[in-house]
């Protein structure tokens, strides 16, 4: 008899994993065992079965075991592997904070589930734009192949302190810089 997997259960699999540390999923390679009724919107808000998840602590846990496979998302624990939809990224970066100035600068992102990096080689800035609307849609690598989408407030303070270099206008962190938008399709006053 299959026995389908639940939140409860990938949650206190989740729990005994986590016990000595991050857990590491990205060693883990259990059967996946079908798709758990569980969404990340692209606000950051978790649902499990149409209902938003509220106990921040919970969420946090099951941040802790998502992996990227190709193109899909699933929550893994040592025994066992579903798969959730993500509407957008998995996190979202909420706040900034900018030391340094020029080439010297860093910029440190913070996300819902609190994880902290800062942007460089190894947690790069990237801004897709929507074909139709031009509208940008800003990311920073978290960990491994998983993203945060910089929110409103944190990206208008990326504009706020970015530069132009190489016909680009972007922003430095951590010896890089990361490209935003042409600087020919800024519009001058």
């Amino acid at each position: 008899m299959i026995v389908k997997p639940t939140a409860d259960g990938i949650a206190a699999a989740a729990k005994k994993a986590s016990k000595k540390g991050p857990p590491p999923v990205h060693l883990w390679n259990p059967p996946f065992c079908g798709d758990l009724e569980m969404r990340i919107a692209r606000d950051g808000t978790w649902f499990y079965q149409g209902s938003p998840i509220n106990r921040h602590s919970l969420v946090k846990l099951f941040s802790s075991i998502i992996r990227k496979d190709g193109e899909d998302y699933v929550l893994v624990t040592p025994v066992e592997k579903v798969g959730i939809t993500v509407e957008d990224a998995p996190f979202v970066a909420i706040d900034l904070e900018a030391t340094g100035e020029g080439e010297e600068q860093s910029l440190t992102f913070t996300t819902n589930v609190e994880d902290s990096v800062t942007a460089g080689p190894d947690h790069p800035i990237r801004v897709e734009r929507d074909p139709e609307t031009g509208e940008p849609a800003p990311y920073v690598l978290i960990r491994s192949n998983l993203e945060a989408l910089i929110d409103r407030k944190s990206f208008y303070r990326l504009v706020d302190i970015g530069t132009h270099k190489d016909d680009w206008f972007g922003v430095w962190s951590g010896g890089t810089f990361f490209p935003v938008i042409p600087s020919a399709e800024l519009e001058t006053s």
